[in-house]
């Protein structure tokens, strides 16, 4: 019976890794003013406590749906895990003083968007970057 819940907590979390990407990357469009971001400034953006760069350009921040893939992303960046992130985000909510960022259906629409409208930057896999987006933080 150990033996068991062992064999079968080990698959669960070979899954797990298996589904979620090693390598993200924070993204913007070909023609956005933003040309690269530090971790601090990627964080702080992703938590809505910043919504412009030092040479003055705004932007806002994209998030894919609930998955692996965002769950990686915030665990990596910031070090919350999805429970911590939903509560940051309805206290923030709550007291009104700030905006859960934008969130897109699906890889596809982060690269469009991005695209789309210059102010906006979003999370991808590292293996889903192509020549349509500029890469400004790699996260690890």
């Amino acid at each position: 019976m150990r033996w068991t819940m062992s064999l079968i907590i080990g698959l669960a979390i070979a899954t797990i890794a298996q589904a979620a990407p090693s390598d993200l990357a924070i993204v913007s469009g070909k023609s956005s003013p933003a040309v690269e971001i530090s971790r601090e400034q990627a964080e702080r953006l992703f938590l809505g406590r910043l919504d412009a760069l030092p040479d003055g350009a705004v932007v806002n921040p994209v998030d894919l749906p609930p998955g692996p893939v965002r769950d990686q992303f915030y665990l990596h960046l910031t070090g919350k895990n999805p429970n911590q992130i939903r509560a940051y985000w309805s206290r923030l909510v709550f007291a009104g003083r700030a905006v859960p960022p934008k969130q897109a259906q699906s890889v596809a629409e982060v690269k469009s968007l991005v695209n789309k409208f210059n102010d906006l930057i979003g999370y991808i896999p590292i293996s889903d970057v192509d020549n349509s987006v500029r890469v400004l933080l790699r996260i690890e």
